[in-house]
This record gives C-alpha cells, sequence and structure tokens, in this order.
C-alpha cells in the first residue's frame, strides 16, 4: 500500500486543528510547521503525536507551504489547513485513489462554512482544489498570498467533499480582510501594479456585484450579502494600500 503524508501549516490555529487531526489520523505521516503560535495549536498538535517544525519567520503562504512539504518523505501528499476536515466520502475516495493512481495530482471538492452558514454560491462553489499528488509531481507557487499549486497534466476530482471552516465569526473576518488586503498589495506592488483612489473605489464595488449578483450571493442570504461587503471591503483595502505603498 502507496504511503500518505499531509502536510499543514498552522499559526494560532487551535479552533479547529483537533478536528482536523482527528479526521486525518488514518494518515502515514502528519506534519505541521508553525510559524509562532501563542494559542492552543502546539499543544492540540502535540496531544496527537504529529510532527511540529517551526520557523521564525513568515515568507508568505507559497513558500512555507512548500517548507512543510518538504518535511514528508512518502509516496503521496495531501496538502491540508488546519480549519479544513475530511469527511468519511473524501477519505474512502483519497484512499482508493493511491492505491489504484490513475494520475499523479487529484482535486479535491471544497465546501466552506462562512460565520455558521455552508456557502453555496457567491462564487464559493464549485471549488475544486488540486491538493493531493504523488511527492515530487507538484509545488506550490511563491505568493504571498492565494498560492497555486504547479503541476503539470490532468488532475481528476474526487468524490467526497472537504469541509472547510474558512470564517467563524466577524473577527475572523475583519482580520482577514486586514491581513490579506496588506499582503496582497505588497505583492502588486512587487509586479510592478499600481493604483489610485477611484481604483480601489471601483474596484471595491465591482467586487460586491460580481460577489452578490453575478456570482448569485444573493441566495446564500443573510451571510451571502455580509460575504460580498467584505469581499468589497477587502479589495478596497488592498488597492487603497497599494496607492500608498507605491507613494513611499
Amino acid at each position: 500500500m502507496p504511503t500518505l503524508g499531509i502536510a499543514i501549516i498552522t499559526k494560532n490555529a487551535a479552533a479547529h486543528l483537533n478536528e482536523c487531526l482527528l479526521a486525518a489520523k488514518w494518515a502515514d505521516q502528519i506534519v505541521i510547521l508553525d510559524s509562532g503560535s501563542s494559542d492552543q495549536t502546539l499543544e492540540i498538535a502535540q496531544s496527537h503525536q504529529v510532527a511540529v517544525h517551526h520557523t521564525s519567520d513568515w515568507p508568505g503562504f507559497g513558500i512555507q507551504k512548500n517548507r512543510a512539504l518538504a518535511y514528508l518523505n512518502t509516496d503521496w501528499i495531501l496538502a491540508l489547513d488546519a480549519d479544513e476536515i475530511l469527511t468519511t466520502a473524501l477519505t474512502d475516495s483519497i484512499r482508493a485513489a493511491i492505491s489504484n493512481p490513475t494520475a499523479d495530482i487529484y482535486q479535491l471538492a471544497r465546501l466552506s462554512n462562512y460565520c455558521g452558514r455552508w456557502i453555496r454560491h457567491s462564487g464559493w462553489q464549485p471549488d475544486h482544489l488540486p491538493r493531493l499528488f504523488k511527492r515530487g509531481c507538484a509545488q506550490y507557487s511563491e505568493d504571498l498570498v492565494h498560492e497555486r499549486l504547479l503541476y503539470s497534466g490532468a488532475a481528476p476530482l474526487l468524490a467526497g467533499e472537504l469541509l472547510h471552516y474558512s470564517f467563524d465569526n466577524l473577527d475572523d473576518v475583519l482580520d482577514k480582510v486586514n491581513r490579506y488586503s496588506s499582503a496582497g498589495a505588497r505583492q502588486r506592488l512587487a509586479k510592478g501594479e499600481k493604483s489610485g483612489l477611484f481604483k480601489a473605489i471601483y474596484k471595491g464595488l465591482w467586487a460586491f456585484l460580481r460577489t452578490y449578483v453575478l456570482q448569485r450571493g444573493f441566495l446564500d442570504g443573510r451571510e451571502g450579502f455580509i460575504l460580498a461587503v467584505s469581499n468589497a471591503e477587502g479589495t478596497y483595502y488592498r488597492y487603497l494600500k497599494l496607492m500608498y505603498l507605491a507613494e513611499q
């Protein structure tokens, strides 16, 4: 039977880490790469007897995930986030895929929860992510945020869902809007992109209309509207921060 390793990066990820590790306990190897947690993340990881490694810097999501992958020595690798839970159906599909593979890369279908509601529109569905791959067949881009798995060839979709608890409450939403807009602004500045007040306003308004109207966020009820507003805020502040960074 081919072996499977799971790589997870963490920082203050205690909220769902226990559920994540319980659902993944069947894996042959689990590695956590932590970048300075001050909550119960490390205690939870140690209670599951998984390997925990540490970094003192934060190079961005892409590089950090590649660092975590490098600690695995299994035949197959599954990249997970600490707020993602494997369902039984997806676990069965993963086991079947690595036992009798027809590809080197597989996609997982993710269903995300926003402030207590499972989001089925708003541009969040379908959400098919390449996450399962043969060792050495893929690596992440070096983007600060919104990193991509780089690979070649077809990536079939596995049956079953990956449950993603993306935002538990509005504090999580506002915190991520701030952090991701800052990282996104730095990333765009590094690529030579420019911005201004009008561009920030336009991009923010378009983000709301795209999420709530074109991507039918209104079908996600109250949380669909809140999500569309937070998308607009994140986009607006990303381009506003880019404007100020470019002026420095």
